[in-house]
């Protein structure tokens, strides 16, 4: 626990005491058994700003998805109500840390609940654009933060639904040769909103706050940390599909080639700020292999460097279509639909989800000859 400086520290304190007393005694009744997550939820989710949640209660709620579908929803219901009623900055982040902990490490049961909540629960959950705490100077810095990572995992659950698989999941495993298999088994058109999707999380990645100068530096970078590990993730899977690109640089069609184009120059435009934030912690010439492959992408798909331009100057004079995101429910390519405790999935590459590990601003460009 973190010194008390002001009395809004007091009274968080006490808010805590108090909802962690009330949820212990009820959650000692055998009838309410199911209020034990919303505890641990409490106890990770304090008013105090130097403690992130804890490993324990972490790994109680992660325990939620060994048992059944309804133990897995009343542990993400627990997590949600906190987020949802909380108008405290730290409360606020430790919530959506706790939802980025369920991306990474949660069971797919519990990964599951997460994504389909929404349409259960009809609320927008992680739509936190209008966030403000102005209790304190901290508060209000915070609060930034707080709008930019309910903004960042919303990308991050948007890009899992288009890639059919939860990106950075630590329980996604597959042999090396059946992913390349599957990443050469998709369409061009799949491949394009992979990298399309893919590129737009790398990009508001870029946009994290600076670290805040009040205070609420480890909240801020054990967020860091976690954002880092998706980031590695995220380059790893545009290896695989820019080095598919590259083998299939005959047979895309001119329409394709556009909008690959229009998704390389916004990965580049973030080329700076990408080696500015990320690279001290990883190898540079790891990333610099990245932009190695753009540029031999570039050179493939365009041939010459004056087809490469004519191209650009066909995508600027087409324009670009902006995509939106929506936090309330997954597209049919990964959640058709649920009812009855169940969830059915439209692609066949998410019933594979538990077993990848590897390593949005939307531009839709037409291309039918009417237009051009």
């Amino acid at each position: 626990m973190g010194r008390i400086t002001s009395f809004a520290d007091l009274i968080g304190i006490l808010k805590d005491k108090a909802s962690q007393g009330k949820a212990a005694l009820v959650s000692s009744n055998p009838k309410g058994k199911s209020l034990s997550f919303h505890l641990s939820v409490l106890r990770a989710t304090t008013h105090d700003p130097s403690t992130p949640p804890g490993n324990r209660h972490l790994s109680a709620l992660l325990s939620a998805g060994t048992g059944s579908r309804a133990t897995a929803a009343s542990a993400v219901e627990a997590v949600m109500n906190r987020l949802h009623t909380t108008g405290d900055a730290c409360v606020a982040l430790k919530s959506l840390i706790i939802v980025h902990h369920i991306v990474k490490h949660g069971r797919f049961i519990l990964q599951d609940q997460l994504s389909v909540f929404p349409a259960s629960g009809g609320r927008n959950y992680l739509k936190l654009s209008g966030f403000r705490d102005e209790k304190s100077p901290l508060m209000w810095e915070l609060s930034s933060w707080v709008r930019w990572y309910g903004l960042y995992l919303e990308h991050l659950l948007s890009t899992s639904r288009v890639m059919g698989f939860f990106v950075a999941s630590a329980s996604s495993t597959i042999h090396k040769d059946e992913y390349e298999d599957m990443v050469s088994s998709l369409t061009n058109t799949d491949l394009l909103r992979e990298v399309d999707a893919l590129v737009g999380l790398l990009q508001e990645a870029c946009k994290i706050p600076d670290i805040p100068f009040s205070g609420g530096k480890p909240l801020a970078d054990k967020i860091t940390r976690l954002v880092g590990e998706d980031y590695v993730s995220s380059v790893n899977e545009l290896y695989s599909r820019l080095n598919e690109f590259k083998e299939r640089s005959n047979t895309l069609s001119f329409g394709d080639t556009v909008e690959l184009v229009c998704a390389l120059k916004r990965l580049e435009s973030s080329k700076e700020r990408l080696s500015e934030i990320w690279c001290g912690n990883w190898k540079r010439s790891w990333l610099d292999g990245l932009w190695s492959l753009v540029s031999e992408v570039k050179g493939v798909i365009g041939g010459l460097e004056d087809g490469y331009e004519q191209i650009e100057k066909t995508f600027a004079g087409i324009g670009r279509r902006e995509k939106g995101y929506e936090s309330a429910r997954f597209s049919d390519r990964l959640v058709i639909g649920y009812g009855d405790d169940t969830v059915r999935f439209s692609s066949g590459r998410f019933s594979n989800v538990g077993r990848f590990n590897y390593p949005v601003e939307h531009c839709v460009v037409q291309t039918t000859l009417d237009v051009l």
